[in-house]
């Protein structure tokens, strides 16, 4: 008798679930620009959200615990003159985000952990340096101050924030790009353009290193993130149109390490990458499900697990960097989406008994201390991320707390019965429940001694 062999994964079980209707964010009025970003970015202090605004561009920033019904009154960030595209969130700094417009700007912002009543319209920093609109903003993953920036214009340029200048200017991309990415220490980047090529660049050398012509033939959007093994993790199309996935080895780009089929639709498939656990959320822009994957070194390489479904599309996405999620309850991801006029935390879980921190599912993440200064990145120098445990972020449940179900013996004391011949004759008479006495004058205690001898010895 033949057994079917189940691929063994502590990921085979993680489940999506929805917050909470109090736990969400409602009455939020999201961007309706026609581009392929997220819209939403968030760290473990702040929500951000590029909101519908008049008279320019503007987003929302939320604390997180500032759930429920917006207020009409709250102030919006609003420094761009025309409509933001694109809003990344620092992770050296939980207050500092970084826009970018189609005014051809991006600007920084320091936001207060206490929002106040006036709008926030004065960046730290505005850089300056494209021809058109910015549609893609993002910050190094291990050096301080460093961020990147691509417009429409095909350039991409590096920034040092910290002094406002353009490090590094880019301009091998002869069309639209779509994304960048970079990877784990930040010693490269990978893109996708509109002339269907994927390529890997050392921003530093100012050069492509490798380049794959159309690792999907179809003509829509590609996606491309690394993975923590240096790999390229890529969604795009089908010549039939059909939505599709791959794993790549930059080193050898002549066949895909995995390529896998999913499903016809138009949306495009936005990649949010865990690099902890090996595995990447899919979230399709106007899909109501978010598929999952892993990505091991075993075939067929790229594994699905599962899909979280809900009622509504979505709009757009965030993605809570692994220091923002609740170890306790063994989450090891949480995604917020983006409705029409709500964002809603989605947190993906590992079911387990055991009430302990999982050492197992929580390794040491990135944390928030950089690992170089711009001028050591800039020189050539690479570092891995800080790594920081979670288990400071591990709160035991109040379940596990001692509690006493029954009433402690100590606490209660026999009451000691004494006859009434051994007290005075101040003795508390309706203690005795059974005393009857029909004499209003009680001169002859020893009468009463008879009565209560009984009762006594019961």
């Amino acid at each position: 008798m033949s057994r079917s062999i189940v691929r063994q994964s502590k990921f085979r079980h993680v489940f999506g679930q929805a917050g909470k209707t109090e736990q969400g964010y409602d009455d939020i009025r999201v961007s309706k620009v026609t581009w392929d970003s997220s819209f939403c970015a968030v760290n473990p202090k702040f929500l951000a959200v590029i909101v519908e605004s008049s008279g320019g561009g503007a987003f929302l920033v939320l604390p997180l615990s500032k759930m429920g019904r917006l207020d009409k009154n709250h102030p919006l960030v609003t420094g761009h003159t025309g409509p933001v595209l694109d809003i990344d969130w620092c992770p050296h700094n939980d207050n500092i985000l970084a826009s970018c417009s189609e005014d051809t700007t991006a600007m920084v912002w320091q936001i207060p952990d206490q929002m106040g009543t006036r709008p926030i319209s004065e960046p730290i920093v505005v850089l300056e340096g494209h021809s058109k609109r910015v549609g893609i903003v993002t910050w190094h993953p291990t050096a301080r101050n460093i961020l990147l920036t691509a417009g429409s214009d095909n350039l991409i340029i590096i920034w040092n924030v910290g002094t406002g200048e353009a490090l590094i200017s880019m301009d091998d991309h002869p069309d639209l790009i779509y994304n960048v990415s970079w990877n784990r220490n930040g010693s490269l980047f990978c893109t996708t353009c509109k002339d269907r090529r994927l390529r890997v660049c050392d921003p530093r050398k100012r050069e492509v290193v490798a380049e794959r012509m159309a690792p999907h033939e179809g003509i829509r959007p590609m996606r491309a993130i690394f993975t923590r093994d240096g790999n390229l993790f890529t969604t795009g199309f089908t010549r039939m149109s059909q939505r599709e996935l791959g794993l790549w080895d930059p080193t050898s780009f002549e066949e895909p390490i995995a390529l896998l089929e999913l499903d016809t639709s138009n949306g495009v498939l936005l990649p949010y990458y865990d690099p902890d656990t090996n595995m990447v959320y899919l979230c399709g822009k106007g899909d109501s499900s978010i598929r999952y994957f892993e990505i091991t070194e075993e075939p067929p390489y790229v594994h699905y697990l599962s899909t979280f479904s809900s009622k509504e599309p979505q709009r757009g996405m965030g993605f809570m960097p692994k220091r923002g999620v609740d170890v306790s309850k063994c989450e090891i991801a949480r995604l917020y989406k983006l409705h029409d006029k709500k964002c809603e935390p989605i947190a993906m879980t590992v079911p387990r008994k055991s009430d302990l921190f999982q050492d197992d599912l929580y390794p040491d993440t990135a944390g928030s201390d950089p690992a170089l200064e711009p001028e050591e990145w800039l020189e050539g120098r690479d570092e891995d991320p800080i790594l920081q445990s979670l288990r400071d972020g591990y709160v035991p449940p109040k379940s596990r707390e001692l509690k006493v179900a029954k009433k402690n013996v100590l606490d209660s004391r026999p009451t000691t019965r004494r006859s009434m011949s051994s007290c005075d004759g101040s003795a508390n008479l309706n203690s005795f429940p059974s005393l009857s006495v029909s004499s209003p004058s009680l001169s002859n205690f020893s009468s009463l001694s008879l009565i209560i001898r009984p009762y006594s010895d019961l």
